[in-house]
């Protein structure tokens, strides 16, 4: 398999800014050395390191804001045919970095493509969960829901994770815990979290690969401008309704 065309970016949801430690991270590290051997453009940032501003708009200086970078990192979103969201969990939910991203991309949901679709059919989307207590599968529904809303395609099994012991404990990757050194980095020898992070970041590459070989969804039936235009293949017909 040849994935050498394809260019993916992994937004890091963590509340922790840089340069402090990000266990979130460390599982998304897992999936980026595999799409660096196989020879994937990456991109990687981390959302709470910029300002973006709340909303549900493409630039919300627009908006009564000062600030936003948003409408630059918009660019490197829709510039990559893989768009991978981690985040830690907290109160068993996503973060609020998760959620302001999901927003964010949801005000471009509007804008199409040159067929006339929306701006990110044809792209593909997962999810890298940390944290230590349950709610993996939760934040994963949500994020892949949201996605998959706006048009993303979601392949099989996207979405991979760790979680501790309930209550505090050591996190994905710490060495450490109240001073005593670990045996081991928490979560390295999890054979479920490996063997899922790996099948999510196949997943997702076959799927995208499949697509931008084949420029995209066709646009019969789903472009946003022909339904504007008034092709809307026979849905004025009583047989439709």
């Amino acid at each position: 398999m040849d994935f050498s065309n394809l260019k993916v970016i992994y937004i890091n949801c963590t509340l922790k800014k840089s340069p402090q430690e990000s266990h979130t991270a460390s599982l998304i590290n897992v999936s980026k050395a595999i799409m660096t051997k196989e020879n994937v453009q990456i991109d990687e940032l981390r959302l709470i390191d910029h300002q973006v501003a709340s909303g549900v708009y493409p630039d919300m200086t627009e908006y009564g804001w000062d600030t936003d970078e948003w409408p630059k990192i918009s660019k490197r979103i829709l510039d990559a045919d893989i768009l991978i969201i981690g985040t830690p969990i907290w109160l068993g939910e996503k973060s609020s970095e998760a959620q302001k991203l999901i927003e964010r991309l949801y005000a471009l949901s509007g804008q199409t493509n040159d067929k006339g679709q929306y701006i990110y059919y044809g792209k593909v989307g997962g999810c890298i969960i940390t944290g230590n207590e349950d709610g993996i599968k939760h934040c994963a529904m949500g994020i892949l829901y949201s996605l998959q809303h706006i048009g993303y395609s979601i392949p099989p099994q996207a979405d991979c994770g760790w979680i501790g012991k309930v209550g505090p404990g050591p996190s994905y990757g710490d060495k450490e815990w109240k001073g005593e050194k670990l045996d081991n980095p928490v979560g390295f020898n999890s054979d479920f979290t490996n063997r899922n992070t790996t099948f999510m970041t196949y997943n997702l590459l076959h799927l995208a690969l499949m697509l931008k070989n084949n420029n995209g969804y066709p646009n019969y039936g789903n472009s946003r401008q022909n339904w504007d235009d008034g092709e809307r293949w026979g849905f004025e017909n009583p047989e439709y309704r």
